[in-house]
């Protein structure tokens, strides 16, 4: 009796090699996405936090913008770990109903004057990558609070 010979298959080496070569650089690009999205959105939560404790002391009275500007710089230095010069604070008053305008200036502020404020740090000074494609880019977070 003579064997049956199977037909041979076409050989399939390094084809493993080569599938992962194509797959893996496209599958990394989207996971480092994934973590500089991630970290985008968890910056810009910090930022609109600092922004929130900053209308938070502006709207004490006898508050003034450099004290609002520092606490501010402070606050999101210390929980982004950005430095503090990479964060820009802007504070605008508006008069409430009957008020002289205070011309931004929170120790001019009275009772019922709207303190806004807004806070901004570039995205490539808190980002994981460096990359030109967000380099301008800035991460914004803004409060709005009636001053007592």
């Amino acid at each position: 009796m003579r064997p049956v010979r199977q037909p041979s298959l076409p050989s399939r080496r390094g084809a493993a090699a080569v599938e992962m070569a194509i797959v893996l650089p496209v599958f990394f690009m989207v996971v480092m996405g994934i973590v500089e999205f991630g970290r985008a959105m968890m910056v810009g939560q910090l930022v609109t936090n600092g922004a929130r404790y900053g209308a938070r002391i502006a709207a004490f009275d006898g508050s003034t913008n450099t004290d609002v500007s520092t606490s501010v710089k402070a606050f999101v230095a210390n929980t982004v770990g950005v430095a503090a010069s990479d964060v820009n604070v802007d504070i605008v008053v508006d008069p409430g109903p009957g008020n002289p305008d205070p011309a931004d200036n929170l120790s001019a502020a009275l009772a019922k004057d709207v303190c806004k404020v807004t806070v901004r740090v570039r995205f490539d000074k808190v980002g994981y990558l460096a990359g030109r494609y967000l380099s301008a880019a800035e991460l914004k977070g803004t409060c709005v609070m009636r001053h007592e």
